[in-house]
């Protein structure tokens, strides 16, 4: 995994660099540009085939990003970081269409609406909602604990992650539409796609999940580290998890996971950080400490084989398919970004 060339479907493509640990960074919807964030501030825009510089904007957050979000269906992101600022960006032009203050503690989470027309953005114990346009749509009360996660459930509904539960809020109205409790520290979290399958990683080394159709909850333990990534496929019948140098792969059709045994993905020999599903299919890319970026194959029970394997410089940071699936990026920790074809 580290003669420094790519095997498998992973063929060769572009590197580039940014000025620091390359902290976040996605793919524009048609894949003609990826937009990177690092932690000395910067963000960039690297062209999708060549992985030339489109443009370069350097020292826009003070301390460094924290969190790059891409917008659905539009050729616009935005960022965030320890200024307590969220910037919303033209990808094409490298221009800030809006600037928003939140406060003074560092935003550590953003994530679009599925219509991309709300920004949800995370700082210390509260949560902020915006429309398309800047303007604020609603505010948390304090959570318990800083707020470790964020995703959307719907266009109207959000999903906060903080010490002992998880809590659905309707954006509009404020209303606290659902609280699903466990005493432990939640240190991540996914959605099933139809939104019913909630799943945390703790800081206990396990990862927790409730359906929220029955609010029944389960929890997978063992793990020798904390389970910071998790990814579900978009048929929502497949949940990667991290917590180790293995990955595990949980299968939730028919009556599983419950009773089932998951698939154990071994390849990595250091933790890993990092995985993401591809779209359309049951093609799953890790990230670890060990600087290997892997390609797996998966069958529906989550057993699977690795069909591609590239090493980066460094700590892979993320990875991210591009939209058609005919590429992945990865982030290091050197500030390198490589983008692979995939056959």
């Amino acid at each position: 995994m580290n003669d420094g060339t790519s095997r498998g479907v992973l063929r060769p493509g572009w590197s580039a660099e940014v000025g620091d640990y390359a902290i976040a960074g996605g793919w524009t919807p048609r894949g003609e540009a990826l937009v990177v964030g690092d932690a000395a501030g910067g963000v960039y825009a690297f062209e999708g085939r060549s992985g030339a510089t489109i443009w370069a904007q350097r020292g826009v957050h003070e301390g460094g990003v924290l969190a790059l979000a891409m917008q659905p269906n539009r050729s616009a992101f935005a960022t965030a970081g320890q200024d307590g600022r969220v910037l919303v960006w033209s990808a094409v032009e490298g221009r800030v269409s809006q600037a928003i203050d939140i406060g003074s503690g560092w935003v550590e989470n953003l994530a679009w609406s599925p219509d991309g027309q709300s920004l949800a953005a995370s700082c210390s114990r509260e949560v902020h909602a915006f429309g398309a346009d800047g303007a604020r749509i609603w505010r948390s009360e304090p959570h318990p604990s800083t707020v470790s996660a964020i995703a959307w459930s719907g266009a109207k509904e959000l999903a906060t992650a903080c010490y002992g539960r998880v809590t659905f809020f309707d954006v509009s109205t404020g209303e606290v539409r659902q609280k699903l409790e466990w005493i432990g520290s939640l240190v991540s979290m996914v959605l099933s796609p139809d939104g019913d399958i909630v799943a945390c990683g703790s800081q206990d080394n396990s990862v927790h999940f409730w359906r929220r159709s029955t609010e029944q909850d389960s929890m997978m333990s063992g793990y020798p580290g904390k389970p910071s990534a998790l990814a579900f496929n978009d048929t929502g019948t497949l949940l990667a998890t991290g917590g180790g140098e293995a990955v595990t792969v949980w299968s939730f059709q028919g009556n599983g996971p419950e009773g089932t045994r998951p698939g154990v993905l071994e390849l990595h020999f250091r933790a890993v950080t990092t995985l993401a599903f591809a779209r359309g299919g049951r093609r799953l890319a890790s990230g670890a400490r060990d600087g290997a970026v892997v390609v797996w194959s998966l069958g529906r029970n989550g057993q699977g084989d690795p069909v591609g394997v590239a090493p980066v410089a460094d700590v892979v940071g993320a990875v991210y398919w591009r939209p058609d699936g005919r590429a992945l990026a990865a982030l290091d920790a050197q500030g390198g970004v490589t983008a692979w074809r995939t056959a």
